[in-house]
């Protein structure tokens, strides 16, 4: 057991109850083994003491399921800017189509390009 959360059989698997910004959080451990499941909630307090989401695996999110999810957001809220976040969305794409935004940082140098790629086609009144 340990002292940020606790490990509970639950059918044949264990699983790890823990609690972060006061929110409760229930996780399968994936194991059948007991010290499988005593290491997760220490996993868990690292993460959340470098400031991660626990549980959220970003590195597994891609930016087209991102950009995609981000205009959805747009045409269901029945926004009018939907046409601009089109656009910059496309500029984006040029550059990051493919990525995970683990690799997307303000170090990759198309970034830069892709700005000056989206003033050209953003006319100054929509920005």
């Amino acid at each position: 057991m340990s002292t940020i959360g606790t490990i509970y059989l639950r059918g044949k698997t264990w699983w790890v109850r823990y609690y972060s910004q006061g929110k409760e959080h229930r996780e399968s451990a994936g194991s059948q083994f007991k010290h499988d499941a005593e290491r997760l909630p220490k996993r868990r307090e690292g993460e959340i003491a470098e400031g991660k989401v626990p549980g959220v695996y970003y590195d597994r999110i891609h930016f087209d399921g991102l950009a995609q999810d981000y205009l959805r957001d747009y045409r269901l809220s029945g926004r009018r800017s939907i046409t601009k976040a089109r656009r910059l969305v496309y500029c984006l794409s040029q550059s990051f189509a493919g990525m995970r935004i683990t690799q997307i940082t303000t170090s990759v140098p198309k970034l830069v390009d892709n700005a000056a790629t989206a003033q050209k086609i953003i006319p100054l009144k929509q920005r």
